[in-house]
């Protein structure tokens, strides 16, 4: 599919992406001049306050987006979704607005105030009529830095459910798909063009005379009344599927395609069932077990080795079995978390190198690579080498030796990289689809350093009266090589989930 062919077939909901977009950067922006404006006038009144006020917006800017929202996400009041995301983003637009009003207002000529005040104004008065109009230009200009700030950042807010062009963005990356990427960025750019323009036609209005500055203040406001009723329009239309009803199940997922599927199918059997469902899909990182804990959401497809290795922190062992039923039972003690039978399937670490390698070199194992991968360029995920049972283990554990540190990196970049040369050894996941589509290789691990990874639904107990019966029926329904089919049809063929899930589910 061309580019143009993707925006034919996709453009309502890009449309839909880019209005969330707009809302979010808007609305988080308006909050941030809101506090940031009245607070950068209390800074020129009191000069001891400047120093902490403009430290504490600095550090928020330093703060990584993703960790930002994370740290927010446990807190009943934010959660998931645009509120955490707005929280977030406004915390980032406070420094360009205090610190550019504190520069307008305190770079205006003495002797104008001097003159204010012999003409008998009071304080407010002079704030009013004379710094703030004088000060306007570098407001705006601290405003428009902000929102142009914010159009980037908000696509991170993606990894937290709130939806914007992030979601094509991610979903790209994770699918090796250009067109979603494509679709996604320059969507984004052309949104930060057109509130830049429309910011800079209203400073310019300020900056030079009256005479023609009316068509800039009228195009200004022009497109800047459109962008917030746009955002607002896409506010209201999802107010109606925003809350969650007593007997609706929330369903989570991870941010990668195995995930949402299996989130997909689970929502899918519930309203098969007769069951409200809302979907909260591709949350990054640890956020789906996060917004479990905090109530968010009721349900989301894990694996029992990542359960147990990074949620309850003990050594990885072998058996399947053990595995499943010590996290079962520390879960529901721990966590008050249920976990459904095992899928059928086991979607174990992948360590792949090069079909076209593994063919000239003979290689099968794991063991087999060590010896020439002294010279190779390893790649893995921030996960994987994170996690306990992980690359340290696994590097000490086979003995490799890798003469060149091995990257660190995105997980869904790992694969393109290997796939054109630039890494010769990624950790991935034994059921992707992009295996079969780049025609890559899984080594054997032959020394059986891997957990097992048997896919389950973890669950909060309270609703797990209501899923009990899906649970069952999807128990032990889904084998290695169909999830693996599953993967392909998504990630090789480009259809969407939604599509695949509906398949499966309407012939099992």
């Amino acid at each position: 599919m061309t580019f143009l062919e993707f925006l034919k077939s996709n453009w309502p909901e890009l449309l839909t992406l880019t209005r969330e977009h707009m809302m979010l950067v808007l609305v988080s922006t308006g909050l941030a001049v809101a506090i940031g404006l009245p607070l950068g006038i209390l800074l020129t009144r009191f000069k001891s306050l400047r120093t902490p006020v403009l430290g504490f917006a600095n550090v928020m800017q330093t703060v990584p987006s993703l960790a930002l929202f994370g740290l927010l996400i446990p807190i009943s009041f934010f959660g998931i979704g645009a509120r955490t995301a707005i929280v977030a983003l406004a915390l980032y637009a406070l420094l360009p607005v205090i610190r550019n009003t504190v520069t307008g207002i305190l770079g205006i000529e003495p002797k104008i105030r001097e003159a204010a005040t012999a003409m008998g104004m009071t304080g407010w008065q002079q704030l009013r009529m004379v710094e703030l109009p004088l000060a306007m230009p570098v407001i705006l200009t601290g405003i428009r830095v902000a929102v142009v700030i914010s159009v980037g950042v908000a696509t991170v807010a993606a990894a937290v459910g709130a939806g914007g062009l992030g979601t094509y963005i991610f979903r790209g990356l994770r699918q090796n798909d250009n067109n979603l990427l494509l679709a996604g960025a320059i969507a984004s750019a052309l949104l930060a063009l057109v509130c830049d323009f429309a910011i800079g036609q209203l400073e310019k209005s300020y900056a030079i005379g009256e005479r023609t500055s009316t068509v800039r203040k009228v195009a200004g406001f022009a497109l800047a009344g459109a962008l917030i009723v746009f955002a607002i329009s896409s506010y209201v239309a999802g107010i109606g599927s925003s809350g969650a009803g007593a007997g609706t199940v929330v369903v989570g997922s991870k941010d990668f395609t195995e995930s949402v599927i299996l989130a997909e199918i689970l929502a899918q059997s519930l309203e098969r069932d007769g069951i409200s469902v809302k979907r909260q899909f591709e949350l990054g990182g640890n956020i789906p077990h996060k917004s479990l804990l905090s109530g968010q959401i009721d349900v989301y497809p894990e694996y029992t080795g990542t359960a147990y290795t990074t949620f309850l922190e003990h050594p990885p062992i072998t058996d399947p079995q053990t595995v499943y039923d010590q996290t079962k039972t520390e879960y529901l003690e721990k966590f008050d978390l249920d976990l459904s039978p095992p899928l059928g399937f086991a979607n174990d670490f992948a360590i792949l190198v090069r079909g076209n390698v593994a063919r000239e070199k003979g290689l099968k194992t794991i063991s087999d690579a060590v010896p020439l991968a002294r010279d190779w360029q390893a790649g893995f995920g921030q996960d994987f080498m994170s996690r306990p049972d992980g690359y340290a283990g696994f590097a000490k554990a086979y003995g490799f030796n890798f003469s060149k540190q091995p990257r660190e990196m995105d997980l869904s970049l790992t694969y393109a990289a290997l796939q054109s040369g630039k890494l010769d050894l990624i950790a991935g996941n034994s059921t992707d689809g992009l295996i079969s589509a780049l025609d890559l290789f899984q080594l054997a691990d032959d020394r059986h350093y891997f957990p097992p990874y048997q896919a389950v639904f973890i669950a909060r107990s309270d609703k797990v009266n209501a899923l009990r019966a899906v649970f069952q029926r999807l128990g032990n329904a889904i084998s290695t090589e169909q999830m693996r089919k599953l993967n392909y049809e998504v990630d090789g063929r480009k259809r969407t989930p939604a599509e695949v899930a509906a398949e499966w589910v309407a012939s099992h």
